[in-house]
């Protein structure tokens, strides 16, 4: 689950509620690491207070603050154990920096592939695809080079996802990486609005906001290749959808899916 940013921690828990309902039957141990934060001591104990009142039967406060950290035996197993690892807000670019390779992502993506659920907000929602932004104006940023991409951890495929998405407004930022990455779908989260990335290629937006789609796979012409850095860049035909709680959207058909159709494909996945 990718999460936009700035979500309730302290008072309904609306959208920390559904990330923990998707949690294993049986397994009620969370993980949440704060890697990216430049303020974890802070950060920890907010989370550590939410999942517990929402019934963690042990919460693992995980700072890994470098890469000796993200190696060590004992981290990896708290990793192992837990049916939810959470990735805090913060900088991206420090997640993969610090987990790259390691043998802490390693275990995270084991128990992906486990059934363990994999969530994360702002820059833990950004880092979750195999390319990820890491930097961009947000006023003007559709121009070419204008938005930085790199690595991400590789939760996910297809996807380029966007934090703080409305309240910053980073339109521009997904339409230029739409120009320039076509095959990859745009996903833009509004704070307190979040996306549930099913295993079979369906996004489900739940929360009070807006999660934004920005879809360029039939883009019929940019001018991006021809351009000099920094020169505006021109698009036709992007497509853009706006997506609310019990809405969807299968990645793979590129298809709107409301609320009764995608109710319909969840149930036949069960």
């Amino acid at each position: 689950m990718a999460i936009g940013g700035a979500e309730d921690r302290s008072s309904d828990l609306e959208i920390l509620k559904k990330v923990f309902s998707l949690i294993p039957e049986g397994n009620q141990v969370v993980a949440v690491i704060a890697t990216a934060s430049g303020i974890p001591d802070q950060v920890l104990p907010e989370y550590q207070a939410a999942f517990s009142r929402l019934g963690a039967s042990q919460v693992h406060e995980l700072k890994i603050r470098d890469r000796q950290e993200a190696a060590d035996a004992d981290t990896v197993r708290l990793i192992e154990q837990s049916g939810l690892i959470f990735f805090t807000g913060g900088d991206q670019l420090r997640l993969t920096n610090v987990l790259g390779g390691s043998p802490v992502l390693t275990a995270i993506r084991q128990r992906l592939q486990e059934g363990a659920v994999v969530a994360g907000t702002s820059a833990g929602a950004a880092a979750m695809p195999g390319t990820m932004i890491y930097n961009g104006a947000a006023a003007d940023a559709l121009r070419k080079g204008a938005v930085n991409l790199t690595f991400g951890l590789n939760f996910v495929d297809d996807l380029i996802i966007d934090s703080h998405f409305l309240e910053r407004g980073r339109f521009t930022r997904l339409m230029e990486v739409g120009a320039s990455n076509p095959e990859h779908l745009g996903v833009g989260l509004g704070e307190d609005a979040a996306v549930i990335i099913h295993p079979h290629g369906i996004l489900e937006a739940i929360g009070p906001g807006h999660v934004i789609l920005i879809d360029s796979r039939d883009l019929a012409s940019s001018n991006i290749a021809d351009l000099a850095m920094g020169e505006p860049v021109a698009v036709e035909h992007m497509i853009l959808h706006a997506l609310v709680s019990g809405h969807g959207f299968d990645i793979e058909a590129r298809r709107y899916l409301v609320p009764h159709e995608l109710s319909a494909i969840l149930a036949e996945n069960r």
